[in-house]
């Protein structure tokens, strides 16, 4: 199993934690860093902070060698397509080609309204997102294009330099994989993400993307499973953690109905137990996982997380 650590970066993630939680991940020997790109916590805390998302990740791949690094998702709300997809080249370019690029709708409304930007019905945010898609595939990898959309006008663009990655910088897209998420991930992507899944539910969501990917004649897209994480050398420490993370959300009730709650869907246990769950994730065809970390000053944990890899 792939494994990639996931920060929820709006959560007053800081740069010098930010560069610790990387360089912890290349010692670890985990495939990735993945980040949210939000504006504004999504806890209803909106006094906590946050570092753009892609200023944040080209300036990690200058302090970084081997990790891959990239977004959970970038709303199409926040950018223009142009700017995004010029962001994420010149990211690709300082990391040597170790970027990635998800993309998503947008749907933490209240952000939108204290930063300005446009929240749409979800059926116009899809229009959106659509759209942007075409034209930041093309700037990857056409010499030149126009687009003339709902949303957009783009004319005889020739967006340059292409990324360093050939034909581009890889996209992921995701969802619940209904019907139109599925059809643009098969036109499209290159992996579909779908979050906080049960196994069962993973091999699901798997099955119709399979259906959507074989509708266009394309080989099926790898699924990626983005999910909250808890490990411990042993079951006190996971308590531990848990009853200090559970302390900093403000959740209500006793730790271990809380933590019932979560097992479902989160990777919680031992090394061993979480590489345990990981095969079973693995075994209804997962082929990476990006694992939430909220202690952003345990770095334990991460270590820890590195021990799956070759689990």
């Amino acid at each position: 199993m792939r494994v990639n650590l996931m920060i929820e970066g709006q959560e007053s993630v800081t740069w010098d934690q930010w560069v610790a939680l990387a360089r912890a991940s290349e010692a670890a020997g985990l495939e990735g860093l993945f980040r949210s790109d939000h504006y504004q916590s999504v806890a209803s805390h909106t006094e906590r902070s946050s570092l753009d998302a892609w200023v944040t990740l080209g300036a990690l791949a200058a302090v970084t060698s081997r990790i891959r690094l990239g977004t959970m998702v970038s709303p199409t709300s926040f950018r223009h397509p142009s700017i995004l997809a010029k962001s994420v080249v010149t990211a690709d370019h300082v990391s040597g080609g170790r970027v990635e690029l998800g993309m998503g709708a947008g749907w933490h409304e209240l952000e939108h309204r204290t930063y300005g930007f446009e929240f749409h019905d979800l059926g116009t945010r899809f229009e959106v997102l659509e759209e942007q898609v075409e034209i930041v595939t093309r700037q990857f990898r056409e010499d030149r294009f126009d687009h003339h959309g709902t949303h957009y006008r783009l004319e005889a663009c020739e967006a340059n330099p292409k990324p360093v990655q050939s034909p581009g910088v890889p996209l992921i897209l995701g969802g619940l994989a209904g019907p139109r998420s599925a059809r643009l991930a098969a036109r499209y992507a290159d992996e579909y993400n779908t979050v906080f899944p049960t196994p069962e539910e993973a091999g699901q969501r798997l099955d119709r993307l399979v259906a959507a990917c074989d509708a266009v004649g394309r080989t099926p897209l790898p699924l990626s499973v983005m999910t909250g994480c808890l490990l411990g050398r042993d079951e006190q420490e996971v308590t531990d953690r848990a009853a200090l993370l559970k302390e900093r959300s403000g959740a209500d009730g006793d730790l271990e109905g809380w933590l019932d709650g979560l097992r479902p869907a989160w990777v919680i246990g031992t090394v061993e137990q979480a590489a345990e769950r990981l095969h079973t994730y693995g075994e209804v065809g997962v082929a990476r996982v990006m694992l939430q970390h909220q202690l952003h000053d345990d770095l334990d944990m991460v270590a820890l997380m590195g021990q799956l890899v070759d689990a």
